[in-house]
């Protein structure tokens, strides 16, 4: 009898031990009695009866979830690899638990899913310049499907986009034909500009004879500089036409 005490006492208290429970902050228990689903619980201490009770330990905080990079056909016809980061958190844990089972793998294997049909949807323009309007097309897509597990999907950020080398060959050769195309088009504005500054000129000079003259002599001022042996002197037409039309009287 007096052994029989102790090994009682013993055996209680390891039975009281093995039932306590302790929740931080972050953490949330799905309780199960019998089988049977009986409440969530929170922080704190929580006593689980042994045989009778189980409870599910459930994290609240942000997963990081890196999508390896999957092989994605564009609308285009254009392969390319394309990689993400998913950001999601379990906001319901009784869902969590009981409709699904694994959250964090579901959540896994959607993702890798959506991010092949909704790449898949675009052009391959539109992937290398829309990101932003991709990650918010996927991040409504897995947010719509695991909204019945109990996941909240905060934000989705692709990571990366691989071409082929010929695929890499043939964006640098379009890019380098675009920028021969801004710069010839730049090239002929610049023409037009000038050239309808040289019309305004003429326009203005033929309209004010002095002005005429003035470049005139700006331009014999400007040829005296030159270091050279022979210097041609331009005449204007109106110095020259008295001098052709003196015959003419003449006869």
């Amino acid at each position: 009898m007096n052994l029989s005490l102790p090994i009682i006492v013993v055996v209680l208290l390891l039975v009281v031990v093995s039932s306590i429970r302790i929740l931080k902050e972050y953490e949330r228990g799905v309780m199960f009695t019998l089988g049977r689903f009986t409440g969530v619980k929170g922080p704190g201490v929580r006593l689980v009866l042994p045989i009778i009770q189980m409870m599910k330990t459930l994290e609240l905080r942000t997963v990081v979830l890196n999508v390896p990079k999957q092989d994605v056909i564009s609308r285009d016809n254009v392969s390319v690899k394309v990689s993400a980061v998913v950001y999601f958190r379990v906001v319901d844990p009784e869902k969590a638990v009981l409709q699904v089972v694994n959250p964090y793998e579901a959540t896994s294997q959607l993702a890798q899913t959506t991010l092949r049909s909704v790449a898949g949807q675009h052009e391959m323009d539109e992937l290398l310049s829309q990101r932003d309007r991709l990650n918010a097309a996927i991040q409504q897509v897995l947010d719509q499907n695991t909204a019945a597990w109990g996941v909240k999907v905060t934000n989705v950020e692709i990571k990366d986009i691989d071409l082929d080398e010929t695929m890499i060959r043939a964006m640098a050769r379009q890019a380098e034909a675009e920028r021969a195309r801004r710069a010839k088009v730049i090239h002929a504005d610049g023409e037009r500009q000038a050239a309808q500054a040289l019309a305004e000129a003429a326009k203005l000079l033929s309209s004010q004879p002095a002005s005429l003259q003035l470049r005139y002599l700006q331009t014999l001022a400007d040829i005296s500089n030159e270091k050279s042996s022979t210097i041609v002197f331009p005449l204007p037409i109106d110095l020259i036409a008295p001098l052709l039309r003196a015959p003419i009287a003449a006869q």
